[in-house]
């Protein structure tokens, strides 16, 4: 059974940092990625790592957050720094090995 399992959501003051983990079980993807949904808003897509190591970023993260793989844990985190109250939403993880696979996300609250 194919899963892929989010942590290290919470609550942050802007300008903080979280680091969200993901671990993949049941097989092994190639491409693995982040993306939001913020309330009343579409899933957006936010970061991506191809291969463990290409990666790409939204524009709104870029400079302040970081995808990084270790692939022998199966585990793909998002470091995020200096958050902004805009960066407030569910974070999913997504896996791709020919078929998407999506984690049931972790919340992300950034507010004083």
């Amino acid at each position: 059974q194919v899963q892929l399992v989010e942590s290290g959501g919470g609550l942050v003051q802007p300008g903080g940092s979280l680091r969200l983990s993901c671990v993949a079980s049941g097989s092994i993807f190639s491409i693995m990625g982040w993306y939001r949904q913020a309330p009343g808003k579409q899933r957006e897509w936010v970061a991506i790592i191809i291969n463990g190591g290409v990666t790409n970023y939204a524009d709104s993260v870029k400079g302040r957050f970081t995808i990084s793989a270790d692939s022998a844990k199966r585990t793909v985190y998002l470091q995020m720094n200096s958050l902004k109250p805009e960066d407030t939403a569910v974070y999913y993880c997504n896996g791709q090995n020919g078929r998407s696979y999506w984690g049931q996300g972790t919340q992300v609250t950034v507010s004083s």
